[in-house]
């Protein structure tokens, strides 16, 4: 039986996106008779907003989408993070790193997955005190510790992980208790799921999980990374639904008193609104 979830982050409204999302993780688990998780992911600084809480719950119960067990908070959670933190200093596979994203940009000689590739500038050196510094994983140093790592995607099938095309991405944030990598590779493992269902545009970020789920001793699930729903850009070019776009919110379809359960019948159809439709969305520009 499959164990899935779904985690927003409670920085915007949700849209149709969103909703495609959720109902795939929970389709997943219910066809199996399993359990479908609600977590919401609030250590992103400032943008995360606790009135915004609320109105996610409600759009899920519009969809008629019904979650198992109490919902869990990131925030809850904090000292995992710094935990798993320590551990990876412990191992030598973590370094502060002084350097803002402008500096990263204009150092970086290669163009990873997610933008430029860090340099390494600061590796191998030690962080002033009181320097407001990140931490970031040696890549090459935890993937040959870690050795070669494979994983299951129910899509895409068996993979190979290739972590080291991030380079030496930052797990403990200046702005936020950790990464998106680390505490969603924690959180899996704490609420036991089993299959990590997510847009296809993730895919790659799996490679970067599946090296620290080695290196943490946490169990490995399985993956599931969907289409996208997407809209075409001024140059008729495909880009995925987002919140600072401006893409429909699914509160506004609610007050208007559009059926939820209509619309969520329509998306597991496949029968989407004028103007959007379902890509793969891997290499998809954000």
């Amino acid at each position: 039986m499959h164990r899935t979830r779904f985690a927003p982050s409670p920085n915007g409204l949700l849209h149709l996106g969103h909703a495609f999302a959720a109902i795939m993780a929970h389709d997943l688990a219910r066809q199996q008779g399993g359990a479908f998780l609600l977590r919401i992911e609030d250590i992103d600084g400032t943008r995360s907003r606790a009135a915004l809480v609320p109105e996610i719950l409600a759009d899920l119960e519009w969809l008629g989408l019904s979650w198992d067990g109490p919902v869990v908070y990131q925030s809850d959670r904090l000292a995992s993070y710094a935990a798993a933190g320590e551990r990876l200093m412990a191992q030598g596979l973590l370094y502060p790193c002084t350097c803002n994203r402008a500096e990263v940009a204009m150092a970086a000689r290669d163009i990873g997955p997610d933008g430029p590739i860090y340099p390494g500038t600061c590796r191998g050196k030690t962080a002033p005190p009181g320097a407001d510094a990140a931490w970031r994983i040696d890549m090459a140093r935890a993937s040959d510790l870690a050795g070669p790592l494979w994983w299951e995607d129910e899509l895409a099938g068996r993979q190979l992980a290739g972590p080291e095309a991030f380079g030496d991405v930052v797990l403990l944030r200046k702005e936020a208790p950790a990464s998106y990598h680390l505490a969603a590779t924690l959180d899996d493992a704490a609420d036991g799921i089993t299959l990590v269902t997510r847009g296809a545009d993730l895919l790659r970020a799996s490679h970067i999980h599946r090296l620290l789920q080695a290196l943490l001793d946490l169990p490995v699930p399985g993956w599931h990374h969907h289409g996208l729903l997407v809209e075409a850009d001024a140059n008729g070019q495909p880009r995925k639904l987002a919140k600072r776009r401006g893409s429909p919110a699914l509160a506004d379809l609610r007050r208007t008193g559009e059926d939820g359960r209509a619309l969520a019948a329509a998306l597991r159809d496949r029968r989407l609104p004028a103007g959007i439709s379902l890509a793969a969305g891997v290499g998809m520009a954000p």
